[in-house]
C-alpha cells in the first residue's frame, strides 16, 4: 500500500481500476436478482444514498489531513531556515576563530538540509542523512566548549540557538514521516468500491456507461489527496525557497 501512496499516479490507475471492477460486478450480480418492488428500491436508494455520504465525508476528513500535514511540512521548513540564520547570527558571541569554525559548519549543514527537501535520489537521502547527524554532532561540539571555557548569560544564547537548529530538523523529519495512515486508506477505499458495487447493482441498461463517471471522480480525489500527502514523490512538494534565499544570503563574497 505504501507503494502506491508513494506514486500518486500508479495509485490514481490502480483505485479506477478497482472501483470500475467493483461496478461491473456489481451489474453483475444484478442478473441474479429478482425484479425489485417499489418498496425495496426505496431502501435500496437511502443505503446507496447515506453509503455515499459517509463516502464523502471520510474524503473531506482525509483531505483536511493531508492539507494540515502539508502546512505544518511547510511552517518547519520555515522555522529551519529562521533558526539556522538566527544562529549564524548569534556566534558572533563566540571568539573569531570558533565562530568562523561554526559558520562553516553552518554553512555546510545548509547545503544538506537543502538537499533533503529537493532530491529524490535515495542513495543521495541516505548519504545526506548521514551527514547531517555528523555535522549535528560536530556544530553542538564546536559551540559546548568555547561555551564551557567562558560561561555567561550571554553566550547561553548560542547553545540555545543551536538547540533551536538541531530540535527543528527533528520536528521536520516527524512532520515528514506523518501522513494519512493507511487503515484510513483502507477504509475510503473499500466504501468507496461498495458504493460502486451498489450503483452497478441499481444500474439499467445503457446506463452502465455512467459506472465510468463514480469512479473516475473517487480516483481524482484519492489522487489529489495522495499528491498532497506525498511529500517527496508527488508533483505537489515542499520548496526550500527559505532555505535557499538563506544559503544565497551566507554565501561568501
Amino acid at each position: 500500500m505504501t507503494f502506491l501512496l508513494n506514486r500518486p499516479i500508479v495509485f490514481f490507475l490502480v483505485t479506477f481500476a478497482l472501483l470500475w471492477i467493483a461496478g461491473l460486478f456489481g451489474a453483475y450480480l444484478r442478473k441474479f436478482r429478482s425484479e425489485p418492488q417499489k418498496v425495496d428500491e426505496g431502501n435500496f436508494n437511502l443505503i446507496l444514498g447515506a453509503t455515499l455520504t459517509l463516502l464523502g465525508l471520510i474524503i473531506g476528513f482525509s483531505f483536511s489531513m493531508a492539507v494540515s500535514r502539508y502546512d505544518q511540512r511547510k511552517n518547519y521548513e520555515e522555522e529551519e531556515a529562521n533558526a539556522i540564520g538566527t544562529e549564524y547570527v548569534r556566534v558572533d558571541i563566540l571568539p573569531t576563530a570558533d565562530a568562523a569554525k561554526v559558520r562553516v559548519l553552518l554553512r555546510d549543514y545548509l547545503d544538506q538540509r537543502i538537499i533533503y527537501y529537493t532530491s529524490r535520489d535515495v542513495e543521495l537521502l541516505r548519504q545526506t542523512r548521514a551527514k547531517t547527524s555528523q555535522l549535528q554532532s560536530n556544530l553542538w561540539s564546536a559551540v559546548i566548549g568555547p561555551v564551557n571555557a567562558q560561561p555567561s548569560l550571554i553566550s547561553m544564547l548560542v547553545l540555545s540557538g543551536m538547540n533551536d537548529v538541531l530540535n527543528s530538523e527533528g520536528y521536520t523529519e516527524a512532520a515528514w514521516r506523518n501522513r494519512v495512515p493507511v487503515a484510513a486508506w483502507v477504509l475510503m477505499i473499500s466504501i468507496a468500491a461498495f458504493c460502486n458495487l451498489l450503483l452497478g447493482h441499481h444500474s439499467h441498461g445503457k446506463a452502465s456507461i455512467l459506472l465510468l463517471v463514480l469512479p473516475f471522480a473517487l480516483s481524482i480525489s484519492f489522487f489529489l489527496i495522495a499528491e498532497i500527502d506525498s511529500p517527496r514523490s508527488g508533483t505537489i512538494r515542499i520548496h526550500a525557497r527559505n532555505l535557499e534565499g538563506l544559503a544565497e544570503s551566507l554565501r561568501p563574497h
